[in-house]
């Protein structure tokens, strides 16, 4: 039996043990062209603030439709501006958060450039160039650009038969990468450091992909949200972003790079 006095000993190390607690998190919707990019924007923000970020990456439309869904994100870093404008006027984003982070690049990838020749996006039409993947245009603000591209060029029709469509720009790019693809549509971000020839598409042959983000109104974690938000908009995270490609402030990038 354990004398009183031990009794009351234990007790005061158990209280006095501050137990170990986890790093608080946040949830964030994230569009799939932010892939490769958030992974070193999250490790950078977590060492920053101590907060862990989980990513859901998905299409901007499937994402939307998720918190539609009520899904627990805290808040939602898409590919364009128009589903975050919708979700805020169903009054599913917080007021006063929405804010361009990024304005996004549209690039044509050829993975095995020294087999099909191709220089530029005319040159799709070439015999050599069999399959060309492009995300859904309905999902994906990528995907809708890409068709934007080739109907203003006057090359959707010709080239039509030869597109395969994926659930997002990441899928699009798997595709080129398990050489099911001879070319694919996607994010610049997505391919930059990727062996092959990058093609960057004239901004001017598409609306512009201008990237909002938002902090979600049902959000289980805002302040851990607010910190995020701004982590993209005014911190570190914000010269990451330029880094991969993206458009923020005065960044500019060649036209095509081959590798």
């Amino acid at each position: 039996m354990m004398r009183p006095f031990a009794t009351l000993l234990l007790l005061a190390i158990l209280i006095g043990c501050d137990p170990v607690r986890p790093n608080p998190t946040v949830t964030i919707a994230a569009a799939a062209n932010l892939t490769d990019v958030f992974e070193g924007i999250g490790s950078r923000f977590e060492a920053e603030t101590g907060i862990h970020p989980v990513f859901n990456f998905a299409s901007t439309a499937q994402l939307a439709r998720q918190i539609e869904n009520s899904a627990p994100f805290d808040a939602i870093a898409a590919a364009d501006s128009e589903h975050v404008a919708e979700l805020e006027r169903k009054g599913l984003i917080a007021p006063g958060t929405r804010a361009v982070y990024a304005r996004g690049v549209l690039a044509l990838w050829i993975p095995d450039a020294a087999r099909t020749e191709l220089n530029r996006i005319q040159d799709l039409t070439s015999p050599t160039v069999r399959v060309i993947a492009i995300a859904k245009p309905d999902l994906a603000p990528y995907g809708q650009a890409a068709v934007d591209t080739l109907k203003r060029i006057d090359l959707w029709e010709s080239v039509q038969p030869k597109i395969v469509y994926a659930e997002n720009i990441g899928m699009a790019k798997q595709y080129g990468k398990s050489k099911n693809a001879d070319a694919v549509f996607t994010a610049y971000s997505l391919v930059l450091h990727e062996s092959g020839k990058v093609i960057r598409v004239d901004e001017n042959l598409h609306q512009p992909l201008n990237q909002e983000l938002g902090i979600i109104a049902k959000s289980p974690h805002p302040e851990a949200a607010r910190k995020f938000t701004a982590f993209l908009l005014t911190g570190t995270g914000s010269s990451i972003l330029a880094n991969y490609g993206y458009f923020v402030e005065n960044t500019k990038f060649p036209t095509s790079t081959s590798k």
